[in-house]
């Protein structure tokens, strides 16, 4: 079933709010696809869902290197996308819907694609209100400044608001449409995603580990322990 677009306003106010924290307020980490995917899924009512999703989009996220004046993913309106798009179907006979984990990521890393472009542009919209008031900001006008913050904040958090409701009234219903000719078994296609979430995570990491001395054994060893805890469990 789809939802309507009045439904979906609690959903695309998380996305907006979570938006914000990529870079405006207050960057405290709740953007990560892990927090984002599993606030998604609890507002969905399926919260275990949302967090699987999260898990599952965190190792593709680890890719990211969000820091400088680099172009990047925008990964929290996108996690609340995937999240949402996972806990609705998960709530419904899993047999009959094998592919929901493969189309809700392909839809998170789309969304992310286009809010990092929206963050761009918006940068862009952003310097040139700056360079209106370029006299007033040379004088340290406090009024000028705290205004251009405020606006910078409130379109950041309308950005958020659009991408997560156009992603969600777009992807919806072709989730729905993708399922209903999905004919591969739920383990293989949930298989190919963990396998290439594994891939982008792992490359990732090593990228950032094996130039630093021992890094690599540190990584490793960390690893291991990891997947001993887990048999332990």
């Amino acid at each position: 079933m789809i939802a309507p677009p009045a439904g979906l306003l609690p959903t695309a106010l998380l996305g907006a709010i979570l938006g914000l924290d990529v870079v405006s307020f207050p960057q405290a980490m709740l953007s990560r696809p892990l927090v984002a995917a599993t606030l998604a899924g609890a507002l969905n009512g399926h919260v275990e869902t949302g967090l699987v999703i999260g898990a599952t989009l965190e190792l593709f996220a680890l890719e990211t290197l969000p820091f400088g004046a680099s172009r990047y993913p925008e990964w929290g309106s996108a996690a609340v996308v995937a999240g949402t798009l996972f806990s609705m179907t998960e709530g419904l006979e899993t047999a009959m819907l094998p592919g929901t984990m493969c189309i809700a990521v392909l839809f998170g890393i789309a969304t992310s694609w286009v809010g990092g472009r929206s963050m761009v542009l918006l940068r862009q919209v952003n310097g040139r209100l700056a360079r209106r008031h370029i006299e007033d900001l040379a004088a340290g006008s406090s009024r000028t400044v705290i205004g251009l913050q405020l606006t910078g904040l409130a379109a950041d958090f309308t950005r958020g608001f659009v991408l997560t409701l156009a992603a969600l009234l777009v992807t919806i219903p072709a989730q729905m449409a993708a399922l209903s000719h999905w004919h591969t078994a739920p383990r293989e296609s949930r298989a190919v995603v963990v396998a290439l979430a594994a891939t982008v995570a792992g490359g990732a990491v090593w990228r950032l580990v094996h130039g630093v001395p021992r890094a690599q054994w540190l990584f490793l060893a960390g690893l291991l322990v990891g997947l001993a805890a887990l048999g332990v469990a």
